[in-house]
């Protein structure tokens, strides 16, 4: 009889706390410097999350440094309450390869929240690169092994991941060329001082719409629809079998937040990601709003471990560690 009063008190006293949630500001905290893709879609989704919890305060505090692993600590090691939630991208899946001291467990120390947006990537090329389509790149990859330079953003950058697959997948080495961000890296690219880069639809979309490269390929397995990309094949269908590549990003809560209150977040999220003016934020993004299973907290997680165990073994054996 006291088990049953227990539990039900509790079960009273969460309910309560589900409802009143939230009482005060919420904290979103990005992983990244400020303005950059993942401290946008971040701000466009606080303000979407934001109607629906009854116009709630959210802040958004960027946390950046060590390929996103500060911003990603600090959360792991916030109170549960609901109050400091963590907006991450692809990195949350591929830190535990890239650094080996990571002060977190990505599958154990955080409550998985729900999947939010995913970002296609494009093959792109020097603007005098010979090769007019894919099945002429490839020729020329073929031909001019030990010679090619693949440009990224950075270690662990979704550029660095998308070249890092594309090798493996090719069987054919490229000199990796990193540097400190898109933008130097595209500089270069546009100068002619590297080859090619794999990067985000956000970074390239303008370049490809200016003719200021070449585009080869988009890294999903259907075509893209904009206007831009809608005539590049898919690297799938060019012959790399099985190549599927995006910048997915999600929303996870410190291990041990109260179910009530997580329940009360992803029901705001699902209708977040439903509403018109973040939709057509992201639309012009090139993001793709997550609209399947995935926005559900158990399949969200299921998600990432897939990640983890898709990147990992690339990772490791290109033997490119962060520390």
């Amino acid at each position: 009889m006291k088990k049953t009063l227990f539990a039900l008190a509790a079960a009273t006293l969460a309910a309560a706390a589900s409802a009143a949630y939230p009482e005060k500001p919420i904290t979103f905290v990005v992983p990244f410097s400020a303005g950059g893709p993942t401290d946008k879609v971040a701000r466009d989704l606080a303000e979407a999350l934001r109607k629906q919890l009854g116009n709630a305060t959210i802040v958004i505090e960027n946390v950046g440094g060590a390929g996103g692993t500060l911003g990603a600590s600090k959360v792991a090691k916030a109170a549960p309450d609901g109050y400091t939630l963590l907006v991450h991208h692809i990195g949350m899946a591929t830190s535990p390869a890239l650094y080996r001291n990571l002060p977190y467990k990505t599958l154990d120390d955080f409550e998985y929240v729900g999947l939010v947006n995913e970002v296609p990537m494009t093959l792109i090329g020097r603007p005098d690169l010979p090769a007019a389509n894919y099945a002429e790149l490839h020729k020329w990859l073929e031909a001019n092994k030990g010679r090619i330079n693949l440009a990224n953003a950075g270690l662990g950058a979704a550029s660095h991941l998308c070249g890092l697959l594309f090798q493996q997948k090719l069987g054919i080495d490229m000199t990796t060329v990193p540097y400190k961000g898109t933008a130097p890296a595209m500089t270069d690219l546009l100068g002619g001082q590297v080859d090619l880069m794999c990067d985000q639809t956000t970074n390239t979309t303008g370049q490809i719409e200016s003719g200021k490269v070449k585009a080869y390929a988009v890294t999903t397995t259907k075509r893209l629809t904009a206007p831009a990309l809608a005539k590049l094949p898919t690297l799938d269908e060019s012959g790399v079998k099985g190549f599927n590549v995006t910048i997915w990003h999600g929303v996870y809560a410190p291990r041990g937040t109260p179910k009530p209150v997580l329940d009360t977040i992803n029901a705001a999220l699902r209708k977040a990601l439903k509403d018109a003016d973040f939709v057509k934020r992201e639309e012009a993004l090139g993001a793709v709003i997550v609209n399947d299973n995935r926005v559900n907290p158990a399949e969200h997680k299921k998600f990432v471990e897939s990640e983890i165990n898709k990147w990992g073994p690339i990772i490791k054996a290109a033997g490119q560690y962060a520390d």
